[in-house]
């Protein structure tokens, strides 16, 4: 139970950071000149986002708690496989998300802006897809279901964030287009 609670807690802290690092994009945006086109799913997002990791960290203490696991009884519960696969796709999700933090720079926000003759960002992982931060982001959502066994909420969540996440690339890719960038089938 103490190993759900420390990696739910690691995951809600490494969003908080990532939610300041938003915030201090969007400020500095802004004061660009930048603007948020209408239409945006961000409310939506906003909520469902970290909702999700909560809920799934609370079934994860719920499951925990309901088996008896102590600290260490993961080890012998025949779950390592899980939180061991989990724990690997975390990692790789949040390196492909900090590689698309890195190469967008203070043009990554939570939010959708327009930067006025802003050229496409087409270094780092957009030379070969076109929205890897959501990537990234569904790697997330499902590697903390496999870490503290959230087998009821994980997919649930997943899914819910899936639809809406899905709504906010249609928008963005019509903003990209309305500005003149040709996209790629990702």
């Amino acid at each position: 139970m103490n190993g759900v609670a420390f990696l739910s807690a690691l995951v809600i802290g490494m969003l908080l950071a990532e939610t300041r690092v938003s915030r201090r994009h969007e400020r500095a945006l802004r004061a660009r000149g930048a603007v948020a086109p209408p239409g945006d799913v961000y409310v939506l997002m906003k909520w469902l986002y970290p909702l999700a990791f909560v809920v799934m960290g609370a079934e994860g203490l719920w499951r925990a708690h309901a088996a008896g696991y102590g600290p260490a009884s993961a080890l012998t519960s025949g779950e390592p496989a899980w939180i061991v696969s989990g724990a690997l796709l975390f990692a790789g999700s949040k390196a492909l998300k900090y590689w698309a933090i890195q190469s967008l720079g203070e043009r990554w926000t939570f939010r959708v802006f327009v930067v006025a003759d802003a050229p496409l960002v087409t270094t780092g992982p957009y030379r070969f897809v076109t929205h890897p931060n959501y990537i990234a982001v569904v790697g997330e959502l499902v590697s903390t279901a496999m870490m503290v066994g959230a087998a009821v909420s994980g997919p649930i969540m997943t899914g819910a964030f899936g639809v809406a996440l899905w709504a906010r690339i249609r928008f963005e890719n019509r903003i990209l287009r309305s500005m003149g960038h040709p996209l790629r089938l990702d």
